[in-house]
């Protein structure tokens, strides 16, 4: 085939494919589809899929999870090897290489994450059993956040995109760190050992030129179980491999850039809709007024709806007055707070977080109704915002084209 040959339907697929360009509306279809299923006539069929024990037995030995469990941990390990391996892409050579490129969207992803941590707190100080939750609201989801800004189409100016995605990428880092370190439970020195074994081992293999993928990804496997054993969350496996893959590039070659097209679609249409069947299948007869009004409830609410907004927009505003940072072009104020409304669809990493904090089944049905509740409404209100603000920005760039 020469290279003027348009190329063929499949060949398109298979690069949206790869490219995950659609996986936030497969996302958005799957949450929507876990809704009607866990609601519908076969809801028994959903709690028993996701309830199935799924794992290996051999005389006294015993390792069995339930079909959500392998989602929850063993899955979405390979969400945050993607995602280790965007951020180390963007921190090498990206929007977040250099400090001024940074300023923007690292300020407003720290306001973003402190006012909804404070937030919930406010309404969790008389209750300590839902004190451990407050991190759930901090968390922006950047496929369903971005999927939502793809409805708008080319509307949205491309600096808006750079703006949400290198917010949403340095939110990624803080809700990793927030996950290391609150959330991780007695910690056995023995597979501790292991997995830095691991660690050292795959650093050596990276530092003598080994570029095939297959040792990283064994590595991924043996160090995704010695944590599992440590008492940290095994998915922090993929983003210590995410910066354990070399990325120096060789006749073109980057087996971390190779590694990232590689999981890219997999994780989209694959980890990440399993992730959104397993985790939004909210039962509305399992929810109470009572419940709708409890602390932990309200928290998540009001710091994703509300904290979100301010933080970001917040952090924003102040920064540039004081000459700290200056806005990304093509973008306003009334872009800016758009976007911030977006921050709070917190979807994916706001439900994770929250199945460590309240890992007893009670308080399943608050956290995801909290969490839907929030994430649709700062969806609809952010759509709403940015629609209106841009026709304004699209006539102003027609009339300065005109006049020249």
């Amino acid at each position: 085939m020469n290279s003027g040959t348009p190329p063929s339907r499949l060949a398109r697929l298979l690069a949206v494919f790869r490219a995950g360009g659609a996986g936030g509306f497969v996302l958005i279809l799957a949450a929507v589809a876990a809704l009607v299923w866990a609601n519908g006539p076969g809801a028994g069929s959903y709690q028993a899929l996701f309830a199935l024990p799924i794992g290996i037995s051999a005389g006294a030995g015993r390792f069995v999870l339930p079909l959500s469990g392998w989602v929850d941990d063993g899955l979405m390990a390979l969400f945050f090897l993607l995602v280790g391996l965007e951020i180390r892409r963007e921190l090498t050579d990206g929007q977040l290489a250099s400090v001024p490129r940074a300023a923007a969207p690292a300020l407003a992803a720290l306001g973003g994450m402190a006012v909804p941590a404070v937030i919930y707190l406010a309404f969790a100080r008389r209750d300590p059993a839902v004190l451990r939750g407050w991190a759930i609201p901090v968390a922006t989801d950047i496929a369903f956040s971005l999927a939502v800004l793809r409805v708008l189409g080319r509307r949205v100016p491309a600096g808006l995109r750079v703006f949400l995605t290198g917010l949403a990428i340095i939110d990624d880092i803080g809700a990793i760190l927030v996950i290391a370190i609150f959330y991780t439970a007695a910690i056995d020195a023995i597979a501790l050992a292991a997995a830095a074994a691991v660690c050292v081992v795959l650093a050596v293999l990276a530092r003598i030129g080994v570029r095939a993928l297959g040792p990283y990804l064994l590595g991924f496997v043996a160090l995704w179980a010695a944590l599992d054993h440590s008492g940290l969350h095994p998915t922090l496996a993929g983003v210590a491999v995410a910066f354990l893959v070399p990325m120096t590039q060789r006749d073109g070659d980057s087996p971390a850039h190779r590694l990232e097209h590689a999981l890219t679609g997999w994780v989209a249409y694959g980890v990440l809709p399993l992730f959104g069947l397993a985790n939004a299948g909210l039962r509305f007869d399992a929810l109470t007024p009572g419940a709708l009004a409890g602390p932990m409830v309200l928290g998540i609410v009001f710091g994703l709806v509300f904290g979100k907004q301010i933080g970001v927009f917040g952090a924003t505003w102040i920064g540039h007055r004081l000459g700290l940072l200056h806005l990304p072009a093509q973008l306003n104020w009334r872009l800016v707070y758009g976007a911030s409304l977006l921050c709070g669809i917190g979807f994916t990493m706001s439900l994770f977080i929250g199945h460590l904090a309240f890992p007893e089944a009670v308080r399943q049905s608050e956290l995801r109704a909290a969490v839907f509740f929030a994430s649709v409404f700062s969806a609809l209100a952010g759509l709403l915002v940015l629609w209106c603000a841009t026709p304004a920005r699209r006539r102003e760039a027609d009339s300065t084209g005109k006049s020249r």
